[in-house]
């Protein structure tokens, strides 16, 4: 379906470019990054493991190619990272299933 080394490499290409044109923002953004990675609470392989869950469900494409090569760097599994995005599935099932009640909402008002 898709070549996920050269997505993320083409990403990281992007950034960069983008980083010489808005440098506030690309500065902004790694910081935000640096700090969810200085926390002690969760170890990095869960965090990545969150990350592509949370990746899957906003179908964002670099998102995936970049987590999935840190959850990899960080020692996760294959069956962990099933396990992880069988949840994000799951959620997703219920966010359309909330948003579904929400347009019926919508529409019996109007």
């Amino acid at each position: 379906m898709n070549n996920w080394p050269e997505t993320l490499s083409n990403l990281r290409k992007a950034g960069g470019k983008f980083a010489e044109s808005n440098p506030g923002v690309a500065t902004a953004y790694r910081g935000l990054n640096e700090a969810v990675n200085q926390g002690t609470a969760l170890d990095a392989k869960t965090r990545e493991l969150i990350a592509l869950a949370v990746a899957v469900t906003t179908r964002c494409d670099g998102c995936i190619s970049s987590h999935a090569a840190a959850a990899r760097k960080a020692g996760a599994t294959e069956a962990e990272l099933s396990e992880a995005l069988g949840t994000a599935i799951a959620l997703n099932a219920g966010a359309a299933y909330v948003y579904s009640t929400r347009a019926l909402e919508a529409f019996n008002q109007f």
